[in-house]
């Protein structure tokens, strides 16, 4: 421990014979005191850190904080009398009146020596003990009214003071021959003492307790109560140093014992020897060493491999510690050291392998072909940290394996759902038995090459619990800047994971942890369109199942139609693993007719699906072009794909509640009741009665009861259902929108737009309402979808009357700068876009804040 700028005893205490000397410096204080009022005097304090000084004790200690320096000096000046008392919490740096104990020792300085660094070592000697009756001051140095204790000097001792005299001598003399940390001429300086209450001070100084027992003994003013305080103390310290004294004997007993093992270990070593056993062993340390020399580790490295191997050598071969040591030198040599995938990168064989693969996911090939370009001119370029995040199905972990077979790396893969314990990741300490490397170590050990493709699946879903976090392991290895070298714990040296190209996978970000987030770059992957899921049907799944079951083209046909069926009645996904199984199953019944009633080939058509399926399992509605008071078509995102809502609302006298059923969440009902807020602020210009909201209760119903919604995205379908039946007029259900609602009736971007337009389409729905901020969206429609829509941007809900209502609203004032109704005005702009007015217009509003996807759950 590093000396502190300040009281911290040096423990040299002077002996009894040095203590004797000063008797001169004692009585001269004595008369001073005397000479005082009540014998109190103000006299300059030091306060003391982990140390406590006697009367009668001469030691040294070092300062250096300013107020003590500063007292130190006041004393000098006068009359080298200063009070010294001990801190109650050593680690307190700015002690206050309250942080001192009342009782300390007023003390003569004898010398003083200025030390490097602006401390100063003391020499002091105790005088008497003394008491704090009150502070002077704190500033600039702690001065006190301190009033000195007189102590007891017996010309003849009395009985019982003489008896706990003795005892205590006794005491300190076993102390001292048990405890062998102080040398024995102490008890013959210390017997020597005639006065018990200087003799239970001197005695207290030389023991190794704590600060806060010797302060007990300090503030015991009777004589005999400091001596049976005293005795009590060595008590206690004998009977504990009598345990230490049995502990170490078992210690050497053990030591011993080994040591007389490891003897008859040795002969029984050199007798093998001698039979040529142990010639084995050595052969393998030879072939070891040599191996190591071929591997050009690092000197690090080589120098670790390099001890185990010679620790191996000098331990029986049989013994547990050699059995350790053994497995690990074996899971060094066989990792894949400067082994290294030498495949030719070829650009256009890499995009024609990813194409045969996977049908669309446009993005991901893109950005993995422009990753390959760039290892073509860089060599030495970091690989970067792929996330693929997309629903269930959608071909995530299949992509890994192309990149891997286009770039011609090994593929290696670990599943982290429900993965909690670190070890898992960094492996355990060979501490523990049957330790083995993290599944990342044997991964590559796997691999057999330091730069496969490594595939973290499902990282979403990595646990937390006592044994540790694995997302904070993982850290580590998906830091290019740090997976240079990742030490794994069995291992205990760096090991280079920078070629390795890791890939991961989620199924959302929501759960991944922002600093790991922070180091993938993430690439959506969306779910696939209807007719993006016919192709993967037709041109891998069909064929695949075939392939699997025995079959052939030639004896199971299945038309595009049916392929279309079973993707809209047995189906409900944003990937294709329902629709694999669901082919499966008519391979399976197809492979029985085809053995049991000997058919040459067997058709599946619309009309027979369902001997093959059984009964449709998903209703497939496609909105006609109906037009109802108070029933809206909205929008919202899932994790298996877009969907469409219909939206009902009712009204009935009441009291003016609102009432929302359909298993809302809280998102939802807060968009609910910032509509009807909305609807109140506008009630003259919808023609509404003064009192609707006090004398009519609103019911917004959303069907599908057992079905969870939340999200924001449905506010405004919300709203205009709402002022469909609060005005009566009819509402078309061929028109669907979305977005988010505010008090001032503003539309809000939304997410999940792509998927919630395809859902549009398969209901047959060709006109929807978007807010005006997501109009970037629409390109990531496709493009045949795209054409046969119309989309119309809006800004606010008053936007959205005069497309969704079937008759106008009442006229408003025309000094309002609109026309009847709130009526959308806009333009073409050649991509089935109708973009309001208000859009073009610089009407000085400031730009809205883009949101992220809703949680829309609707499953």
């Amino acid at each position: 421990m590093s000396r502190k700028k300040d009281e911290n005893v040096e423990n040299d205490i002077q002996d009894e014979n040095s203590i004797q000397d000063e008797n001169g410096d004692i009585e001269a204080f004595a008369n001073v005191v005397a000479e005082e009022d009540d014998g109190v005097r103000v006299m300059p304090m030091i306060p003391l850190r982990g140390m406590t000084v006697f009367p009668y004790m001469v030691l040294h200690f070092d300062i250096g904080r300013e107020k003590s320096i500063s007292a130190l000096e006041k004393a000098m000046v006068r009359d080298q009398i200063v009070f010294l008392a001990a801190q109650r919490d050593p680690e307190t740096d700015l002690p206050t009146f309250e942080d001192f104990h009342r009782v300390g020792t007023i003390a003569k300085i004898k010398q003083m020596l200025k030390l490097p660094g602006d401390s100063i070592r003391v020499l002091v000697e105790g005088i008497s003990r003394g008491i704090i009756e009150g502070m002077v001051h704190e500033v600039p140095y702690f001065k006190a009214n301190v009033r000195a204790a007189t102590e007891v000097e017996y010309e003849s001792i009395p009985n019982e003071i003489e008896a706990l005299t003795r005892t205590v001598l006794d005491n300190f003399e076993e102390y001292l021959s048990i405890g062998q940390k102080l040398p024995q001429d102490i008890f013959l300086s210390v017997s020597t003492v005639e006065q018990p209450g200087r003799l239970a001070d001197i005695i207290t100084s030389h023991l190794d307790v704590r600060m806060e027992t010797k302060q007990e003994i300090l503030e015991a003013f009777d004589v005999e109560e400091r001596l049976g305080l005293l005795n009590d103390m060595l008590t206690k310290e004998i009977e504990i140093l009598k345990i230490e004294r049995d502990i170490n004997k078992k210690v050497r007993s053990k030591i011993n014992k080994s040591q007389r093992e490891y003897y008859l270990r040795e002969q029984l070593r050199a007798i093998q020897e001698e039979l040529g056993d142990d010639e084995l062993i050595e052969d393998e340390i030879r072939d070891w060493l040599a191996e190591l020399e071929k591997l050009q580790l690092s000197e690090k490295i080589h120098a670790k491999i390099e001890k185990e191997i010679k620790r191996l050598s000098k331990i029986q071969s049989s013994s547990a510690e050699g059995g350790v040591i053994r497995s690990y030198i074996e899971w060094v040599f066989q990792l894949p050291w400067n082994q290294y995938s030498e495949g030719e990168i070829d650009l256009k064989s890499a995009e024609a392998v990813l194409n045969e693969d996977h049908y669309g996911l446009a993005k991901v090939k893109e950005r993995i072909i422009e990753y390959l370009a760039v290892m073509q001119l860089v060599t030495a370029m970091k690989a970067p940290i792929i996330c693929l995040v997309g629903p269930p199905g959608v071909g995530k972990t299949s992509v890994a394996k192309s990149i891997a077979r286009a770039i011609g790396r090994e593929f290696t893969r670990m599943s982290l759902g429900g993965v909690r314990d670190e070890a898992e990741i960094r492996g355990h300490r060979r501490t523990y038995i049957g330790a083995i490397p993290g599944r990342v170590i044997n991964g590559i050990k796997e691999a057999a090459t330091m730069n496969p493709v490594f595939l973290f699946d499902e990282i979403d879903k990595v646990g937390t619990d006592f044994r540790g976090d694995p997302a904070s392991a993982l850290l580590e290895v998906l830091d290019p800047e740090q997976n240079k070298e990742f030490t794994d714990h069995y291992l205990e040296f760096p090991f280079d994971l920078s070629k390795v190209l890791f890939i991961t996978t989620a199924n959302t970000t929501d759960t991944i942890p922002r600093p790991l987030l922070d180091r993938m770059e993430v690439i959506e992957v969306p779910g696939y369109t209807e007719e993006e899921k016919v192709k993967i049907a037709e041109q891998h799944l069909i064929p695949k199942q075939l392939t699997e079951h025995g079959l052939d083209a030639a004896k199971v046909h299945v038309s595009e139609q049916t392929v279309h069926d079973i993707i809209n009645y047995y189906t409900r996904e944003s990937g294709v693993r329902n629709l694999e199984r669901e082919i499966a199953g008519i391979c399976r019944k197809s492979a029985r007719k085809v053995v049991e009633e000997d058919v040459q080939k067997v058709n599946i058509t619309s009309s027979n699906l369902d001997k093959y399926l059984g009964k449709k399992v998903f209703r497939y509605d496609v909105i006609e072009n109906e037009k109802m008071i108070g029933v809206t078509t909205g929008l919202a995102w899932t994790v298996v794909g877009g969907t469409t809502l219909s939206i009902e609302t009712s009204m009935v006298p009441g009291t003016g509640q609102l009432s929302l059923t359909g298993q809302l969440g809280d998102v939802m009902k807060e968009s609910a009741r910032a509509g009807i807020s909305y609807i109140r602020s506008i009630a003259g210009e919808l023609g509404l009665k003064k009192n609707f909201y006090r004398e009519d209760d609103i019911h917004i119903h959303i069907p599908e009861g057992a079905t969870p919604k939340d999200g924001p995205s449905a506010g405004v379908t919300m709203c205009v259902a709402m002022i469909s039946t609060l005005t009566g007029i009819p509402a078309r259900q061929d028109i669907a929108m979305t977005g988010e609602i505010t008090l001032r009736g503003n539309i809000l971007p939304v997410g999940g737009v792509r998927e919630k337009v395809l859902a549009a389409h398969r209901a047959g729905i060709r006109k929807v309402l978007l807010p005006a901020e997501n109009e970037r969206d629409i390109d990531e429609i496709p493009a045949n979808v795209r054409k046969k829509m119309e989309f119309v941007l809006i800004e606010h809900a008053k936007d959205a009357l005069s497309h969704v209502l079937t008759k106008p609203l009442p006229q408003k004032d025309a000094s309002k700068g609109k026309d009847a109704g709130g009526k959308s005005k806009g333009v073409d702009d050649g991509n089935n876009v109708k973009v309001n007015d208000k859009k073009k217009a610089e009407d000085g509003r400031k730009p809205k804040a883009t949101i992220g996807r809703d949680a829309d759950q609707k499953s």
